[in-house]
C-alpha cells in the first residue's frame, strides 16, 4: 500500500491517541475511572429529593450522543471494540438517582467484563439508594463510596 494511502489513517490514529486524556484505575480486575478525569460530579446532596416518591432521573438525563463520544474519546476506547468487546456503558459515577449530575466529569465507559462491571454496579447503587431512603446511610456517605472506588463498597456491601 502506498504511504498516500496511509495518511488518512494515520492521521486518524494520530488524533485518537492525543484524544485520550483518561486512563483507567484497576482495583484487583476491576476496571475503575480515572479519578482525575472522572472524579464524580453532585447534583444534589438532598436525600428528601431522591427519596420522593416521585422522584425520576429522566428530567436530569441529557447525556447525548456526542457526549458518550467525548466520553469514549477521553478514555481511548470505542463500544465493542477492546476492553469493550464484552461491552461497555456510558456510566454516572455518582448515579442520577443517588444525586450524581450529568456531567461529563461524572461519566465514564464502564465495561461489563471483566466482572464485576456496570451490571454489578447497577446492583450497588440500587442498594444503596435503598440504605439511603431507608436512613441506614447519609446520601454524602454513598456518594463518597461511589467516588472513591465503588468496588471496595461493592466487597464490603455484598448487594
Amino acid at each position: 500500500m502506498r504511504i498516500q494511502a496511509l495518511m488518512p489513517m494515520l492521521l486518524l490514529a494520530a488524533q485518537a491517541l492525543c484524544a485520550q486524556t483518561a486512563s483507567y484505575q484497576q482495583d484487583g480486575k476491576v476496571l475503575l475511572p480515572d479519578p482525575a478525569v472522572t472524579p464524580g460530579k453532585i447534583r444534589t446532596a438532598d436525600a428528601k429529593q431522591i427519596c420522593a416518591k416521585d422522584f425520576r432521573t429522566a428530567p436530569y438525563r441529557k447525556t447525548n450522543a456526542s457526549t458518550k463520544k467525548k466520553v469514549y474519546a477521553e478514555y481511548g476506547v470505542e463500544p465493542d471494540k477492546g476492553i469493550c468487546r464484552g461491552g461497555c456503558e456510558v456510566d454516572h459515577l455518582v448515579p442520577l438517582e443517588l444525586g450524581g449530575a450529568d456531567d461529563i466529569r461524572n461519566l465514564w465507559p464502564q465495561p461489563s467484563q471483566p466482572a464485576p462491571g456496570f451490571h454489578e454496579k447497577d446492583k450497588l447503587e440500587n442498594f444503596l439508594h435503598r440504605a439511603v431512603c431507608e436512613g441506614k446511610i447519609s446520601l454524602p456517605e454513598a456518594q463518597r463510596m461511589l467516588m472513591s472506588d465503588w468496588y471496595e463498597a461493592f466487597k464490603e456491601l455484598k448487594p
